[in-house]
C-alpha cells in the first residue's frame, strides 16, 4: 500500500514526512480516488432507501483519504516546495478537480441526497445534523447538480481550468519573489539599518555564495526593515518598486492574463449557476450574504477612516520636510516616516522592542496565555518527524485530564521552497470516526525574522502579533469539537473564520499578558511599565492609513468579482479605476496589486477580502467583554471555547456570536480601540 495511504505506525499517527517521496503523492491520490468512486457506485446502487446515515454521513467519510493526500501535498506546496513538486502540481489538481466534478455531478447520488434533503421535516436530527444534510446539498447545488449536462459539461471545463490557472499564477509569484535580489557593495548604503538586520543581510548574502556583500530579498523578514529604517531613499524606492510589480513585468511569469482570466471564467461559473457574479455566488454563504451589504460596511469605515488617514500622511509630510525639505511622501517612504514619527512621539523604535520579543519566550508566551484561558498544556516533541529541520512539533493537551488535543507544527523562517507569508492550516481535521474522536493535526506558517550573528530569533511587536493571530487560528483547529469533518475546526464561513485570529491578537497590548514573556534576552528584565504604555499608544498611530489600506484591498477584491474581466482592458488602469479614491499616497506607476494577491487568486478568500475587518469588528466587540470581566477570566473564555472554537461550522456564526456575546456585534468598539472614536 502506498505510504500516504497507511496507518502510520508513528506517535498519534502523524505523518512519517522522511518516508513520503515526491512520486509517492500522484500514485496515492489515483488509490484514494478508486476507493472512493467504488464507494460511490456501491452507495448509488445500494436497494437501501436513501437516509441520513446512509447517504450524508456516508458522504462525510468518503473522501476522507483523498482529502488527507491532498492536505500534505498543498501544505508542503507552499511550506517546502521544490521542482519536482510544482512539475506534478498542474496533473495532481487536474485529477482532484475531475473526482470532485464527478461526485458533484454524479445525478444518482444527487437524488438519492435530494430525497433526504426533501424529507428532513420528517426526520429525527439534532442542529449538526441537520446542519450537515443542508450543507451537503447545498454544496452538490453550488456545484451543478442541478444543471443538465450540456452545463455540466461546461462548467467541469470551468473548474478543470480554474484549477491549473490558481496554481500558475501561486508559482508565477513565487518565482518572482525568490529572483529578485538586492546586492549592496558599501557598507554607508547601509545607514539607518539597526545591526541585527545587517548582519541577517550579509547571511543571506553569504548562503548564497556572495562574500563580503549584503543581500536584500523581498521576504518580509529582509524587505520589511529596510523599508522603514534604511536611509537611502532610492534604494527604499528600488525594493518597493520590484516588490509592487512581482509578476507583473512582461516576461513568463507575468500573472496580467491570469488574473483576468481567472476572474472572467469565475463569473462564467456563477452565472452557469444561477448567481448574478462569482461575488453574488461566494457571499450567498456568508455573514455579509450580499455584495451589497459588503459594499455598505466597507463604505461605512472609510468615512469613519479617511480624514484620519489624511491627517496621518500630513504629519508625515511634515516630519519629511523637516528632514530633507521636500513634501512629496511616497509609498517607499510611508514605513520609514511613520517609524520616525512613532520615535518621536512615543520615544520608541522598533529595535528597542526587539530585545524583549525572543522567539522562543513568544512561543512560551502564548502557550501560557492558552493554558491561562483553556487550560492547555504543551509539550515539544522530539520523536515526531518534519518536513524540515526548522520546523517544531508540540503534543497539546488538556491539562485537566491530559487527554490530547491534537498535534500542532510550528514552522518560523523563510527559505527558498516557501512562500511568502503566514496562515495556519490542517494535515488532519478533528471528527468522529467509528466512534472515536479523531484529533487534528494542525501546522502554522510563518515568515519571521531569523537567528543571526549568534544572536536567537528576535521579533519585531508586528510579529509577534503574526505569531498570536496564527496561533489563534491554530487554537480554533484544535479545539475543534464537531461530529463531522465536512463542519470541524476552521471549516467555517470566511467572514468568521479571522475571528479567532484577530482576537488572539488583543491580548498582546495588555500588561497583563505581556508580563508572561516579554523580557530581555540578555538581562531578563521584563518589558518596562512605560514600554507597554507605549505599545499600548503605538496601536492607535496610523489606524486611519491601516484601515484605508485593508479597505482597498477589500474594494479591490469586489470589484474584480461583481463583473466579468472582459470589461478589463488593463489591470493597472482598472485597479487605479476602483482604488482611486481610496489612496492617499501617490499611485506607483506600472505596479499591479492584482497579480500578487495571493489571497483571492491563489488562496480561499475571493470576494471575501473585506472579512479581515468584518472579523475585526467581532473580534475587538468580543475582547471587551474578556476585559470587562479580566482578560483571563475563565468563564468567559470557556464560552468562547464553547460556542466559537468547538463548533466549528456546525452552526450558523451569527448564532454562535450572540450565544457567546449575548447580542450582535457592533463597530463601536473596533472604532474605540483604532483611536476613531
Amino acid at each position: 500500500m502506498n505510504k500516504l495511504l497507511q496507518h502510520f505506525q508513528t506517535p498519534f499517527q502523524t505523518i512519517p514526512f522522511n518516508e513520503v517521496q515526491v512520486e509517492d503523492y500522484l500514485p496515492a491520490l489515483t488509490q484514494a480516488m478508486e476507493s472512493a468512486r467504488l464507494a460511490v457506485a456501491e452507495l448509488v446502487s445500494s436497494k437501501q432507501a436513501p437516509s441520513f446515515a446512509n447517504t450524508i454521513e456516508t458522504l462525510d467519510v468518503l473522501t476522507d483519504q483523498i482529502d488527507f493526500v491532498a492536505n500534505v501535498f498543498y501544505n508542503l506546496h507552499s511550506a517546502e516546495t521544490n521542482d519536482s513538486m510544482q512539475a506534478i502540481a498542474e496533473e495532481f489538481g487536474r485529477h482532484l478537480t475531475e473526482f470532485y466534478s464527478d461526485l458533484y455531478l454524479n445525478q444518482l447520488l444527487f437524488e438519492r441526497i435530494r430525497s433526504v434533503y426533501e424529507a428532513a421535516g420528517e426526520l429525527e436530527l439534532d442542529d449538526e445534523a441537520r446542519h450537515l444534510l443542508e450543507s451537503t446539498f447545498k454544496s452538490f447545488t453550488r456545484n451543478g447538480a442541478l444543471l443538465n449536462d450540456e452545463d455540466k459539461k461546461t462548467l467541469r471545463e470551468l473548474d478543470t481550468e480554474l484549477s491549473r490557472l490558481s496554481l500558475q499564477f501561486g508559482d508565477n509569484v513565487l518565482e518572482e519573489l525568490n529572483s529578485f535580489e538586492l546586492v549592496i557593495e558599501d557598507k554607508a548604503d547601509l545607514e539607518g539599518l539597526p545591526d541585527n538586520v545587517v548582519a541577517a543581510a550579509a547571511e543571506a548574502a553569504a548562503e548564497r555564495g556572495k562574500e563580503g556583500v549584503w543581500l536584500f530579498t523581498l521576504d518580509a523578514p529582509s524587505m520589511q526593515p529596510f523599508l522603514k529604517f534604511a536611509d537611502r531613499r532610492d534604494l527604499r524606492e528600488q525594493l518597493m518598486k520590484a516588490f509592487s510589480t512581482v509578476a507583473s513585468r512582461s516576461n513568463e511569469h507575468d500573472n496580467r492574463g491570469i488574473v483576468k482570466d481567472i476572474a472572467h471564467l469565475r463569473y462564467r461559473r456563477a452565472r452557469l449557476l444561477g448567481f448574478e457574479s462569482h461575488a453574488h455566488f461566494v457571499l450567498a454563504e456568508r455573514m455579509a450574504r450580499t455584495p451589497e451589504n459588503v459594499s455598505t460596511f466597507l463604505d461605512e469605515l472609510f468615512e469613519k477612516a479617511k480624514d484620519k488617514a489624511a491627517g496621518e500622511v500630513a504629519e508625515l509630510e511634515n516630519i519629511q520636510h523637516e528632514f530633507d525639505g521636500r513634501r512629496d511622501l511616497q509609498r517607499w517612504d510611508y514605513a520609514y516616516f511613520a517609524e520616525k514619527h512613532r520615535k518621536r512621539v512615543l520615544d520608541i523604535d522598533e529595535n528597542a522592542l526587539r530585545p524583549y520579543f525572543q522567539l522562543e519566550r513568544c512561543i512560551e508566551g502564548m502557550f501560557t496565555v492558552a493554558n491561562k484561558l483553556y487550560g492547555l498544556a504543551f509539550e515539544r516533541r522530539m520523536d515526531i518527524e518534519v518536513y524540515h529541520r526548522d520546523v517544531h512539533v508540540y503534543k497539546v493537551s488538556n491539562e485537566a485530564d491530559g487527554s490530547l488535543v491534537g498535534i500542532l507544527y510550528a514552522d518560523f523562517f523563510p527559505r527558498a521552497g516557501k512562500r511568502n507569508g503566514a496562515w495556519m492550516t490542517t494535515y488532519r481535521s478533528q471528527c468522529l470516526r467509528n466512534g472515536q474522536d479523531q484529533r487534528p493535526h494542525i501546522s502554522i506558517v510563518c515568515n519571521f525574522t531569523p537567528p543571526s550573528s549568534g544572536k536567537p530569533a528576535l521579533l519585531s511587536f508586528d510579529e509577534v502579533n503574526t505569531l498570536f493571530h496564527e496561533f489563534g487560528h491554530a487554537l480554533h483547529g484544535l479545539l475543534s469539537n464537531c461530529r463531522y469533518r465536512q463542519h470541524s475546526g476552521v471549516s467555517v464561513y470566511r467572514d468568521f473564520v479571522e475571528l479567532p485570529s484577530q482576537v488572539m491578537e488583543c491580548w498582546l497590548t495588555e500588561r497583563e499578558c505581556l508580563d508572561l514573556f516579554a523580557a530581555h534576552y540578555e538581562s531578563g528584565e521584563k518589558l518596562p511599565a512605560e514600554l507597554v504604555e507605549k505599545i499600548q499608544k503605538s496601536e492607535k498611530m496610523n489606524q486611519g492609513y491601516a484601515i484605508l489600506r485593508q479597505i482597498s484591498l477589500g474594494v479591490l477584491d469586489l470589484s474584480w468579482h461583481t463583473r466579468s474581466s472582459d470589461e478589463v482592458h488593463d489591470v493597472e488602469q482598472f485597479e487605479r479605476d476602483v482604488t482611486r479614491k481610496l489612496e492617499v499616497l501617490p499611485h506607483i506607476a506600472h505596479s499591479n496589486l492584482s497579480c500578487r494577491f495571493s489571497h483571492i487568486f491563489r488562496g480561499g478568500y475571493s470576494a471575501g477580502y473585506y472579512g479581515y475587518k468584518w472579523a475585526e469588528v467581532l473580534a475587538a466587540d468580543a475582547f471587551e467583554f474578556f476585559k470587562e470581566a479580566g482578560i483571563f477570566n475563565r468563564e468567559i473564555a470557556a464560552k468562547f471555547r464553547e460556542h466559537i472554537l468547538s463548533k466549528g461550522g456546525s452552526v450558523d456564526p451569527m448564532v454562535l456570536y450572540k450565544r457567546f456575546r449575548g447580542r450582535e456585534a457592533n463597530m463601536d468598539a473596533l472604532l474605540r480601540r483604532a483611536g476613531l472614536s
